[in-house]
């Protein structure tokens, strides 16, 4: 009950209630959650196992083509996105340098995080959720505003969310009641993707960690970079090619015999405590192998990570935009502010009008993605611009700071480290 009922005060008391006018609405959803209860399940230290039975795997269906290209956001996906976009300023902005410089979130950010209940939009109400339909475009708009606050903790924040969407759309039926019930509990499990390695201009189709049969599963053996909140991650889920079929998706268990961790302090990303996943002869029940093993699902999970940093990339330019305006402003030279100068003012104009083309291609990616078209090119088509123009725009931020822009005094070269991960995280760019 507590965790319900916790996230619903906070969207409660948020400010954004009163201008939707959902104040009286959601005082009688707190009244009725006191009431009726709310499922609690897990503790910090766990053991994955099932609750219920299911006929069949539960999904989400697409949501509905309307046949018209409007991605303004809908009433509830504008409240969704301005709670979550105040939590970031009022939380993730003021712990972002200190998560930086201790490689860690400040102790109980992410439990506060959890209160707002973003895995529960992608789980199904038959499995604890309140999600009705895929959502792939709401998820953006969440990364987005989560990365105005800091992109590193916005990684860190949505690692969990990334395991449960996936095993909503792939797992299979004793998947899905072996792990989901935990995500709609009271502790949130911390959990992640593992799909870098530490190769240089590494594919992701092509991973180096290797999977066999045996008798009883299969064997997994290499080693993952760059994974978010690893020492923490009590289920990752693991890219290996297995013997014979190519990339395939794996459900681990931190718990599992071979299996260890280290730190990998990174360049950016900080904040997302990333470390290296060791896999040593760990061996894995025939039911861990995640989508069946196929190819396009596989590809799906990668396209959509890809559109998950594009939509990070969005919400960090847009913090740097937000940034410099009041900078170039109020900072006087030779009398007058800086953004009288043509070269300033043009710079800043060149943020903007980047900024948005990245937003419409990676939302446009992400409603097709939804609606259950093909999205292959319009993915690919956000990743480019993610990469390009975000570098383009976090090295613009630091420019127009000049001085100050090299100095941790101001959060712009934090945003420009963490901006360099887009063209490394699932795959160089390159490729």
């Amino acid at each position: 009950m507590g965790w319900g009922l916790s996230a619903l005060t906070r969207l409660a008391g948020s400010k954004v209630v009163d201008r939707a006018g959902l104040r009286k609405p959601l005082e009688g959803l707190v009244t009725a959650g006191t009431r009726n209860g709310f499922r609690v399940a897990g503790a910090a230290t766990r053991s994955f196992k099932s609750v219920q039975k299911l006929g069949k795997p539960a999904r989400l269906t697409p949501a509905a083509d309307t046949g018209l290209f409007d991605l303004t956001p809908s009433e509830d996906q504008q409240l969704i996105v301005e709670t979550v976009t105040e939590f970031a300023a009022e939380q993730l902005r003021p712990a972002a340098a200190d998560a930086d410089a201790k490689l860690e979130a400040p102790e109980g950010l992410l439990s506060r995080a959890a209160e707002l209940g973003i895995s529960l939009v992608g789980i199904p109400e038959e499995l604890g959720g309140v999600g009705t339909e895929r959502s792939v475009v709401t998820n953006a708009l969440v990364a987005e505003a989560l990365a105005h606050g800091d992109l590193g903790l916005a990684v860190a924040v949505l690692a969990p969310s990334a395991v449960s969407t996936a095993l909503v759309s792939w797992g299979d039926e004793q998947q899905q009641a072996d792990y989901l019930p935990a995500f709609t509990g009271e502790h949130v499990p911390a959990a992640a993707l593992a799909l870098q390695e530490q190769k240089a201009l590494y594919d992701p189709f092509k991973p180096a960690t290797k999977a066999r049969r045996t008798p009883k599963g299969y064997q997994l053996d290499g080693v993952k970079s760059l994974v978010p909140r690893a020492t923490q991650a009590e289920l990752f889920i693991v890219s290996a090619d297995l013997e014979g079929r190519g990339p395939a998706l794996f459900l681990v268990e931190s718990s599992s015999a071979g299996v260890s961790i280290e730190t990998e302090p990174a360049m950016g990303l900080r904040g997302a405590a990333t470390g290296k996943l060791h896999l040593e002869h760990v061996n894995l029940p025939a039911g861990a192998l995640l989508g069946g093993g196929k190819a396009d699902v596989f590809a799906d999970v990668v396209r959509l990570s890809r559109l998950g940093w594009a939509a990070l990339a969005a919400g960090t330019a847009k913090a740097v935009l937000d940034y410099v305006v009041p900078y170039v402003n109020e900072r006087v030279a030779f009398g007058e502010p800086i953004s009288h100068r043509q070269a300033v003012a043009f710079s800043v104009a060149d943020i903007a009008i980047e900024l948005e083309g990245l937003r419409l291609v990676t939302l446009r990616a992400a409603a097709r993605a939804e609606q259950g078209k093909p999205y292959a090119r319009e993915v690919a088509l956000a990743r480019k611009l993610a990469v390009d123009k975000g570098m383009q725009i976090g090295n613009a931020g630091v420019q127009l700071l000049g001085g100050h822009g090299f100095v941790k005094e101001h959060p712009v070269e934090r945003w420009y480290r963490d901006l360099r991960a887009i063209g490394v995280m699932e795959g160089a760019v390159l490729l």
